[in-house]
């Protein structure tokens, strides 16, 4: 009988994401969705310190500044508009005031430079082979902040120029973490401002660019989150209304996928304890304060509770303040 489909395994990899082992996930979307279903689960993980980027110069800058633990300063800075931005952050990180973006810019480069250092995982994902250049300068920018289209230059990165830059950046990243395991990805979001045939050849180009980084660091992993879009799921049923984003259906999807590859044995029995613990935290019951209720808010608090005594590395904090009524 006929399947209808195209369906593909991927195989389990030799070292698997667990709750013992924190993880850096740096670049696109996928970065976004599958990192920030780990954390909903309580896994150790950091997510887009600068926010998201879509390009590999821009991943391999801001790496560069974690490794180098770089304090930014007021000459970073750019005024337009009357925000304070960086060209190596995301817009969530401007603000009216220099000092408070600093602040909040220097301090997320502490934590996830700290972060790099113990991580057992760093997963990148790249969108596009497209850069943005900022004209005054020639710097590569993570996000041009909606300033004008004329004060950048824009051109497609080679996947040979990709390779050099990881070549330099991985032999840096053994330095300060010998025991960093790297996976590498291409989001399957498609990047239509660069219009159809410009985002085939960025995506090939991201291919090929990590095939050459895979050479030459044939540790180094890849998740097929693009061809599962592609090649499995292969269907606008699996897109969201603006028919470039992915809906949820699909997210779920690849995330099974991913939980079946990287989730080791210990941790899948543990994420099905957490999501019974998540649901009822998020369960808003028709009657507050009635007597069922608070026979409810009891028998998980002991639930969390010995979930939190037998797997202490489990942040749980949140949940058992809500299960003895406490204000969050």
């Amino acid at each position: 009988m006929n399947q209808f489909r195209t369906t593909f395994s991927i195989p389990a990899y030799s070292s698997r994401l667990s709750y013992r082992k924190p993880a850096l996930f740096m670049g696109s979307c996928f970065s976004e969705t599958i990192g920030g279903k780990l954390k909903e689960l309580k896994f150790p993980v950091d997510i887009n310190p600068f926010g998201i980027i879509y390009n590999p110069v821009s991943v391999k800058n801001s790496l560069d500044i974690l490794i180098r633990e770089k304090e930014f300063s007021r000459d970073d800075l750019h005024q337009f508009e009357g925000q304070w931005i960086s060209f190596y952050h995301q817009t969530a990180f401007s603000d009216p005031d220099p000092e408070e973006c600093l602040d909040t810019i220097n301090n997320s480069i502490r934590f996830s430079s700290q972060f790099l250092r113990k991580a057992n995982f760093l997963f990148i994902t790249f969108g596009t082979a497209w850069i943005y250049k900022w004209k005054a300068t020639g710097q590569v920018v993570s996000n041009c902040h909606k300033i004008p289209a004329k004060k950048f230059h824009r051109e497609l990165i080679e996947a040979g120029e990709i390779a050099g830059l990881y070549t330099e950046l991985i032999d840096e990243l053994k330095n300060v973490n010998p025991a960093l395991k790297i996976i590498f990805t291409v989001s399957p979001v498609r990047h239509w401002k660069d219009g159809a045939e410009g985002n085939q050849i960025s995506k090939a180009t991201l291919h090929l660019a990590i095939r050459h980084i895979r050479t030459n660091f044939p540790e180094t992993g890849y998740f097929p989150a693009y061809e599962i879009v592609m090649d499995d799921l292969r269907d606008y049923r699996f897109y969201a209304e603006d028919m470039i984003h992915l809906n949820r259906v699909a997210a779920d999807y690849i995330w099974g996928k991913f939980e079946n590859a990287f989730i080791d044995e210990e941790s899948g029995k543990i994420i099905n304890e957490v999501r019974n613990i998540l649901s009822a935290y998020r369960h808003r019951p028709i009657k507050p304060g009635s007597e069922a209720h608070m026979v409810f808010l009891k028998k998980h608090l002991e639930i969390t509770g010995n979930l939190r005594e037998k797997y202490p590395f489990l942040n749980l904090d949140q949940e058992m303040d809500y299960f003895a009524g406490k204000n969050d």
